[in-house]
Parts: structure tokens; C-alpha cells; sequence
């Protein structure tokens, strides 16, 4: 008794396999997770240290250095960037792909022992080292709070309100605010009151320092206790400060605090990030969602609890969405769901036309079945629902339908020949139950380059891999057991044998007798048949070098981002003030909804492919919403016409959401050397080429522009005889402009800085430097600074100096024209001989970024495992059929498919990248997965009939299962072609498995004959 018989006699079994299926997978559906993309750990940390008052020189040898280091001494590391600025150093470490969330803990760990380490080594006046391992969160919420007429700190207060409630919803990570400004004590001192009064500035500034620090006092023994001593003198309030005695000992005058100064409590002068929303500046609310959640689920959790809150929002204090992940997942899922359903439709109604009703109901209930399986096991493995998820699903409808189709196929055919339901349904599975098995995994096989990559694409698409075992393997499954049984079940005893009964040809249709005449001249020519594939083989591998390429493609989401820069060195509040006026303009668009600007970095990572720029004054970003998908195209290019016309100051760049990990620039020449005058140099040379080609816009080089600094010529021995150091030039320096830091005041859990400046009327500007007065010890007043500064000279600095794997890397960046038709790798193509022509001095050297080295790392990863599992496929193939001619004929016909691959991508001018690779890939199995079951019922025709005759028989047999799989496995993609991250794989296996049905019914009868030199009409035996 096999397993179809065993299905067929065992009616409660089968019936209840089928419930587990039905309502276990039902129930599972509802219960899955729900992401836009598949969780994807970006493998990146930033460490970040303060050394305030050092250039960026000193910045990049004196901490930058040591920390690179330091951190390559670690063995996970990929690499690592840097970028050394005017008191700052921040380092991007990436870590090896393959390592995976759960190994990332323990690395950061080990990244955090380095640094605590090294911190001991920096140089005085370097701040503590930050290890920022959290970069990689996604916000899917990100909420913006704005409130017309309240102040910075109410709209603070509401936040963290907020905050405090949020995070306790289920489902939510943490919660962020963005924008916040540095809240601090100012205190504004009178420079000709303290000089009248003969008070040294150094005297109120150390005791501001000392008078709220927290210090032990001792305890003493009153008895039996033991009391602790705690002075009063602390500040209670910022206004308490003013009661700060200043006078110097003995003096007969007491003087305090407010009597030299007025003391505030405000922000910093220059804010260090400032975000905006739609005209007005607004705080931000970041929202992450913990690991494998229902975001929709707790989206809708975050609403309620919002709803509730409404009672405490201030009047006039707005909170509007700028970005909602668990909305976009509702509406991508239901448009996958929806894709899915209709390509299930698609599929049953081509089995109802083509295999009748009975048959067709058959195999479509199964098809659900497999369907609702996969859901169970996806459940059990905490595979959520997204977007790749979903597509594998709709991938792998063909070819789960596949393994139904040849049991009924032959079910049907051992009943016209007279057997019984049992005896056709037994003898069927019997035959192809192996076949059937092997060429599903070879099938999945063909997938398994994904699922084996540790490339960082590879894991964001891994669950296509997975989602496609567990379904083609389940459809097997059901194949052999649920067909036979729901044969037996909706199949009539009249269907056994012909009319009357007696066995009858179940291949005198007019289709077969078609095929069976093109096969019998196609053998009989097999030399000019075969020919003629050599030479559309070589048409189509010289077309394909007219197929576009790219890595992946742009979102449909209906948002834009515009890169706004000024001039490096350009002052964060001009920085404000120039995206401003772009914000007011563009709100003035009709298709644009809504704008959000960050200011002095990226905004929170909002979405997984969004990566935040660094902290730069001069950068802002402006997040774009349009009204719907056909908006982007238009309000791009008025975005760009706006910004050529009107915002020639700034370099901006407008660009597209992108799916999937995406490159900080579609191309990227990255020129390393140590002299950064000759890298500037070979960076305007490959700008020149670049924009010589006319097809790329955005054209920069990331070391930007240099930065003027002002160098106050110091005299020494001037400075020495007033008891000047060069220490207290720099405080006196910063005091007069930008104020400086001289102590902390505690207000419960806050720890504010207190600021020393001057009055508004007493602060002097870069006009009048010469005005600047310096306190001497040695004359106790104060001194024209002209005593101790000769002058005061400027001089050019490079302001930003990026390192990559601890060697000085400048980076010629640039991107095709947005709305343009050419991608960035046909452009590549035209300027990287010119640019690789560079005369490069020794010691320099040229690598490739972008695009290109994130297709290339992706592709090299796929192909790492791809001979592996190929060579896997060959063998469970050879040990099918004990032969090693049998699968040369299967596997000849492979390289074939390029051709019905290149005609498609050709006219449908779709793009060959990432995912049309995997595409490709599937095709291959597809293609040997037919050619198997082919194959296989050639030797079972050999034991009772003529070689020839029984090609030509077992290819007529597989007529319809192979037409019928390549007929619902086509049009089910259907909806895929609509899906922009899909689009391109669809297009190769439509098209390809199309060509391939030609392979498989044509092509590998006549190889078979050749390689077994069977002619028409001779007896000859294998």
C-alpha cells in the first residue's frame, strides 16, 4: 500500500490533514506578523567623540586615529569610515554580514570594552567616546509636534508626556523625541561693571563651577545615630544664582552675582538639530515597534492610546503624522493579499478552462490548502507577513500547482486507459512519487544561493527562500496524499475507460496531434533545430548587453527627499533660514501634502531603507509627501526647477524613497591617498568627466568645501608679562562670541550648563576683534588684546576630513537624472574608463562604490554559494536517473532560457537587477524541474515501446502538465507586474518559463535522441 492508496482507504485521516490545513492555517493568517519590509539588522554602529577647540587635523590624529585603530583590531569588522571635523570626531563601524541580530549584542559589547579602554589614551580635553549601537532603529511612527506661539519647552514638556505614556503600549519598543534644544543657564556678565570693580572673571567662574557641585561632607556621631552633614548653598532656582557673593575676600564692598550680570534660563545660542514641520519648527516623536509584532496591530494600539491622551494635548498644539509604517503595512499587505488572491483566481480559472471542472476545482482547493499550510509553518518559524514574504507566495503559485497537476494528469490518464480510481491514483504516485520529490528540491535548490547568502541584500530577501521550501515542499506533500484522495472523492467511475467502457487514446486531441508533428520534424532536423537555438542563444547573450541594469528600484510610497546644503562652514541658522524659504515654496504646490525638515542631521530612521545623514550645520533635509504615487514624477521636477532658479547658493539634491538597502550614491568614485590637495584635485578631474557625460545631476565630492579660520597671530612674551596664557586667550575668545561653558546647575534630574557671555550691547562681531578685552592678573584689569595678539590672519582648512579603513578617502559621488530613463549602471558603463585613465601619484588609488559595489557584494555573495548548490542540484538529478547523459540533456537546456529572459526585459524595458537574478535562478529550477518528470517518463515508456516512439509518446504525455504549470505559473505573475520591487523578476519568468516550455517540449526531446543517437523508425535500445 502506498500513500496515495493509503489516502484514498484512510478517508479520516485525509479528512482531517485537510481541517489542520484549512482552519490551522486560517487561524495562523490572522495571527502572522505584519512589517512593510522584512526585519533587517543594519550591522552599523557610531562612535562619537567630543574635543572641543581642536581643527580637524587634530581631530583626525589625535582621536579619529586611535579609535580606527582600536576598532579594526576587532575580527568582525567589514570596515570602517570616519569623518574628523572642527571638534568632532564621528566613526561608522560596519560589521560582517553574515553576523546576525543575535550576535550583534556580545559584538557591540566587545565594541564598548575597546573604547572604554582607549578612553584613557585620548588626550586631555577629549570627551568621553559614545558608542552608538542603536543607529539601525526604525521609527515606524514618527509623529511631529508643533504648537504656534508656545515655546520650545512647552512643546518639550508635552513630548516627554507622551513618551512617558507610549512606551507602555504593547508592542512598542521605545520611544524618541527629536529636536530637542540644548536648555541652559546664561549668564550674561558686564565686562566694564567687573572692570570698574576690579573683580576677575576667573573668580566668578570658578566659584559657579564649585558653588553646586556635590561633594561629601562627612557624618558625625550624635549618640547612637550616625547623621549625614549636607551644607545648604546650592542654587535652588536659576534666580537664587544671583546671590552669588563675588567680592574678593576682605574686600570693603560686597558685590554678588546680579549686580555684574543677568541671569536667564534659555537654549543655546547655535541649536545642534532643529526639525520643522510644514512652516513651523516642531519636535519629533519616534515610535519603534518591538521584534515580531503585528505592527498594524500596534499601530492601532498607538492610536487608541493617542485618542485617549487627546484630553491633554495644550489647545492649539497640533501632533500630525509624518510617517505611519503600521498604515503603509495595512495598505501594502492588503495589496499583496489582494495580488495574491487575484493570482489564485487566475490560476483556478486557467485549471477550470484547461483541465475541466471537476479537475480544476481539484487542484485549486489543494492549491488554497498549500497555501493555508504555509501560513502554519510560517507561524511556527515567526515568519512574518511583508513584502517579500508575500511575493514568494505569488512566486511559488506555478509551481506549487505544478506537483497537482502531474498526479491528476496521470490519474485522468490511467482512468481512460481503464483503470480504477485506485489503480490509476496508486500506479501514478508510484511512478512519479521520487521524480516528483527530487525535482521540487531541486526546485528549491535553485532558490537556496538566498537563503545561504550572508550578503546584507541576502538577508533582507532570505524569506523568499524560506517561504519557498516550506510551500513547494508542502505542495508535494499534498500532491501525493490530497489528490489521490480528492480524486476519488469528485472523480466519476463513468470517467473510467471511453464511452463504452473500454480503455481509450488519451492524446488524440488536436493540440497533441499538432505537437506530435512539430516534434517529429524538429527531431527529424534535430541538427538545423538545434542550430537554430545556438543562434538565438547568441542573439539573445549579445541583447542582453542592451538590457538595463540596477540594483533595486524606488519606492511607491508618496514621498521625495531634497538634500539641501549650503556652503560648508555656513552657520546652522543660515542653514534654517535658506530651507525655509524652499519649505514655503514647496507647500505652495498642489500635489504636495505636507513637508518636514531636518536641520543639522537626518531625521530618525523613519523607514528601513532610509539611512540619516550625519551631523552637518550645513545639511537639511526635507521630506516631501504627495497627494498619491502618479504626484512624485511631477512635483520632482518642480522641485528641481525651483531649487535651479531660485536656491543657486545651495546644492541640492532631489531623490526618490528607495526598497531595499540602498547606497548613499548611485555612483561613487572614492579616490585614497595621503595628501588631501591631490585628492581635491583627482576629485574635481572625475567631477569634470562626470559632468562632460551629461546624463548624471548632483555631481559632489564629500570632503566639500574648505572652511575659513581665523588665526589670532599669539605673542608670547607680550602675553607672559601681562600673566596671559594661551589658555586664557582661548576663554576670553570664546567668552566674547560664542560664550563659554563654566559650570552646571541641577534642576531635579537635569543637569544645565551655565553660560558665560557678554551683555547683547558689550558682544562684539568679526568686524571688531581688535575691541576684545583680556583680564590680566598681573594689572588686574583688563587689556587691549592687541597686546598680546599681532593679528589676526585667515587662513583655509579642510573642514571635513573622511577616512575609509584608516587611509584619507575622497569620494566623488553623483546620480543619473531622476526622471530620466538610463540608470545608473548604463552610465557607469560610459564614465569609468575615462575616470580609471586618471593618472593616479603613487600611493593613491581608485575604488568603485555605489551602486556598483553594492550589486557586485550582492551578486558576489549569491555566487559565492551558487556552483554549491547547483552542483547539489546535478547530483540529486545523476542519482534520479543512475546516469550522467540523462541530466547533460536536462541541464543543456538551461543557459537556453536566457533567450525568452532577454526578450523580456527588452520589451518591457525592465531593469535586470537583484531580484530579476533571483528570478533567474527560479527559472533554472523551473526548467529542470520539468525537464526531470520528462526525462523520467521517457525510461518508463522505454520498458514497452521503441526508443523512438517512446520520446515521442512521453512528450505528448507531459503536454499538458508542462503547458498548464507554465500557463498558471504566467499568469499568476500577472499582478506582480505592477509591483515596482517585483517588476523585473516577474518579467524573467514569464517570459523565460515561456521560452523554457519550448526547451522542455521541444529541445530536450531531440537532445535526448542525439545524445542517445535514437533515429525515427530503428529499433534501437538504451
Amino acid at each position: 500500500m502506498n500513500i496515495a492508496e493509503y489516502s484514498i482507504r484512510h478517508k479520516v485521516v485525509s479528512w482531517l490533514f485537510t481541517l489542520i490545513l484549512l482552519v490551522g492555517g486560517a487561524i495562523s493568517f490572522t495571527r502572522l506578523g505584519q512589517l512593510e519590509d522584512p526585519e533587517f539588522t543594519l550591522k552599523i554602529a557610531m562612535v562619537i567623540t567630543q574635543y572641543a577647540g581642536a581643527s580637524p587635523r587634530q581631530v583626525e590624529e589625535e582621536v579619529t586615529l586611535p579609535v580606527e585603530r582600536a576598532i579594526q583590531s576587532l575580527p568582525y569588522v567589514k570596515n570602517v569610515t570616519s569623518i574628523s571635523s572642527n571638534g568632532l570626531s564621528q566613526v561608522q563601524v560596519e560589521m560582517k554580514p553574515r553576523y546576525r541580530a543575535s550576535q550583534l549584542k556580545q559584538i557591540w559589547d566587545e565594541l564598548r570594552h575597546k573604547m572604554t579602554d582607549l578612553q584613557g589614551q585620548l588626550p586631555p580635553g577629549a570627551g568621553t567616546i559614545q558608542v552608538i549601537d542603536d543607529f539601525g532603529d526604525v521609527y515606524g511612527i514618527l509623529l511631529a509636534i508643533t504648537g504656534e506661539g508656545y515655546r520650545y519647552q512647552d512643546m518639550q514638556d508635552y513630548a516627554d508626556y507622551l513618551t512617558r505614556e507610549l512606551v507602555l503600549v504593547e508592542g512598542v519598543g521605545k520611544v524618541v523625541v527629536g529636536g530637542q534644544r540644548e536648555e541652559q543657564v546664561l549668564v550674561e556678565i558686564s565686562r566694564t561693571r567687573l572692570a570698574s570693580l576690579g573683580i576677575s572673571p576667573d573668580r566668578i567662574f570658578g566659584l559657579l563651577q564649585t558653588q553646586n557641585t556635590v561633594n561629601p561632607a562627612g557624618k558625625v556621631r550624635v549618640g547612637d545615630e550616625y547623621i549625614r552633614i549636607y551644607p545648604t548653598g546650592e542654587f535652588p532656582t536659576v534666580q537664587a544664582m544671583g546671590n552669588l557673593l563675588i567680592s574678593d575676600p576682605g574686600a570693603d564692598e560686597l558685590v554678588y552675582l546680579r549686580d555684574v550680570a543677568t541671569i536667564e534660563r534659555g537654549y543655546a545660542e547655535v541649536p545642534g538639530h532643529l526639525y520643522r514641520f510644514n512652516g513651523g519648527p516642531s519636535l519629533t516623536l519616534g515610535i519603534s515597534f518591538a521584534s515580531g509584532v503585528n505592527v498594524v496591530d500596534v499601530g492601532a494600539r498607538v492610536d487608541q492610546r493617542l485618542a485617549e491622551l487627546e484630553y491633554q494635548r495644550p489647545a492649539g498644539m497640533e501632533l500630525a503624522t509624518v510617517y505611519n509604517q503600521p498604515n503603509e503595512v495595512d495598505k501594502s499587505v492588503s495589496a499583496f493579499m489582494l495580488n495574491l488572491g487575484e493570482a489564485v483566481a487566475i490560476v483556478i480559472a486557467v485549471l477550470l478552462v484547461f483541465m475541466g471542472l471537476r479537475s480544476g476545482v481539484l487542484m485549486g482547493g489543494v492549491l488554497l490548502l498549500t497555501i493555508l499550510g504555509t501560513f502554519i509553518v510560517m507561524k511556527m518559524l515567526a515568519i512574518d507577513l511583508q513584502r517579500i514574504s508575500l511575493g514568494a507566495l505569488i512566486i511559488a503559485l506555478g509551481m506549487l500547482v505544478d506537483n497537482a497537476i502531474v498526479v491528476t494528469e496521470g490519474i485522468l490518464v490511467g482512468m481512460k486507459r481503464g483503470l480504477s480510481k485506485l489503480q490509476a491514483a496508486s500506479e501514478v504516485v508510484k511512478q512519479t512519487v521520487w521524480p516528483l520529490l527530487g525535482a521540487t528540491v531541486i526546485a528549491i535548490m535553485a532558490f537556496a544561493p538566498i537563503g545561504l547568502s550572508d550578503d546584507a541584500t541576502g538577508e533582507y530577501t532570505n524569506s523568499l527562500f524560506w517561504v519557498l521550501l516550506i510551500s513547494l515542499l508542502l505542495s508535494w506533500i499534498t500532491a501525493i496524499t490530497l489528490v489521490p484522495f480528492f480524486a476519488e472523492q469528485f472523480f466519476s467511475d463513468k470517467d473510467v475507460g471511453g464511452a463504452d467502457g473500454e480503455a481509450e487514446d488519451p492524446y488524440k486531441g488536436r493540440v497533441f496531434v499538432l505537437y506530435r508533428r512539430l516534434l517529429d520534424r524538429a527531431i527529424h532536423h534535430r541538427v538545423l533545430t538545434l542550430s537554430g537555438m545556438g543562434v538565438l542563444l547568441v542573439l539573445a547573450v549579445l541583447g542582453f548587453g542592451f538590457v538595463k541594469q540596477a540594483f533595486f528600484p524606488p519606492s511607491n510610497t508618496p514621498m521625495f527627499l531634497v538634500d539641501y546644503w549650503l556652503p560648508q562652514g555656513s552657520d546652522i541658522r543660515a542653514t534654517r533660514e535658506a530651507s525655509e524659504r524652499l519649505e514655503r515654496s514647496l507647500l505652495e504646490m498642489d500635489s504636495v501634502t505636507q513637508v518636514t525638515t531636518t536641520i543639522g542631521q537626518g531625521a530618525a530612521r523613519f523607514m528601513l531603507p532610509y539611512a540619516p545623514e550625519k551631523s552637518y550645520p550645513s545639511y537639511a533635509q526635507l521630506i516631501v509627501e504627495v497627494k498619491d504615487r502618479d504626484s512624485i514624477d511631477p512635483a520632482l521636477a518642480a522641485t528641481r526647477d525651483l531649487i535651479r532658479s531660485e536656491h543657486l547658493q545651495a546644492f541640492a539634491k532631489v531623490k526618490r524613497l528607495m526598497i531595499g538597502p540602498s547606497p548613499a550614491a548611485s555612483i561613487e568614485a572614492r579616490f585614497s591617498g595621503p595628501d588631501p590637495t591631490v585628492l581635491r584635485e583627482l576629485g574635481l578631474k572625475a567631477q569634470a568627466i562626470m559632468a562632460d557625460d551629461g546624463a548624471l545631476e548632483s555631481i559632489r565630492h564629500d570632503w566639500r568645501q574648505q572652511e575659513k579660520v581665523i588665526r589670532p597671530q599669539f605673542l608670547e612674551a607680550q602675553a607672559r608679562r601681562a600673566g596671559i596664557s594661551r589658555e586664557d586667550l582661548d576663554n576670553t575668545l570664546a567668552l566674547n562670541f560664542s560664550g563659554r561653558t563654566v559650570g552646571l546647575y541641577r534642576d531635579g534630574s537635569k543637569l544645565l550648563p551655565i553660560v558665560a557671555r557678554p551683555p547683547d550691547d558689550e558682544r562684539l562681531s568679526a568686524n571688531n576683534l581688535n575691541d576684545v578685552q583680556v583680564w590680566s592678573p598681573v594689572y588686574s584689569t583688563y587689556i587691549p588684546i592687541s597686546q598680546v595678539v599681532g593679528d589676526f590672519e585667515t587662513e583655509w582648512e579642510n573642514a571635513l576630513i573622511m577616512r575609509r579603513d584608516r587611509k584619507r578617502t575622497l569620494t566623488v559621488q553623483a546620480e543619473p537624472d531622476v526622471l530620466g530613463e538610463e540608470t545608473a549602471d548604463q552610465v557607469l558603463r560610459r564614465i569609468r574608463p575615462a575616470i580609471a585613465a586618471l593618472e593616479l601619484p603613487p600611493g593613491y588609488s581608485l575604488t568603485w562604490g555605489g551602486e556598483y559595489e553594492a550589486s557586485s557584494d550582492a551578486q558576489a555573495a549569491v555566487f559565492g554559494s551558487l556552483p554549491m548548490g547547483y552542483l547539489f542540484m546535478f547530483i540529486i538529478t545523476m542519482l534520479l536517473f543512475d546516469s550522467l547523459r540523462q541530466p547533460l540533456v536536462i541541464w543543456a537546456t538551461v543557459p537556453l532560457a536566457i533567450i525568452g529572459v532577454t526578450l523580456g526585459l527588452l520589451l518591457l524595458n525592465a531593469p535586470f537587477g537583484f531580484m530579476a537574478l533571483l528570478g533567474f535562478l527560479s527559472l533554472s529550477g523551473m526548467l529542470v524541474k520539468n525537464g526531470i518528470v520528462l526525462v523520467e517518463q521517457i525510461k518508463l515508456e522505454m520498458e514497452s515501446r521503441e526508443p523512438f516512439e517512446a520520446v515521442v509518446l512521453a512528450s505528448i504525455s507531459r503536454v499538458r502538465p508542462v503547458c498548464m504549470a507554465a500557463i498558471t505559473t504566467i499568469l499568476g505573475m500577472v499582478p506582480l507586474l505592477f509591483d515596482a520591487f517585483f517588476e523585473s523578476m516577474a518579467v524573467v519568468i514569464m517570459f523565460g518559463l515561456g521560452f523554457a516550455t519550448v526547451l522542455t517540449l521541444i529541445v530536450i526531446p531531440v537532445l535526448y535522441t542525439l545524445a542517445y543517437g535514437i533515429k525515427p523508425g530503428k529499433d534501437q535500445h538504451v
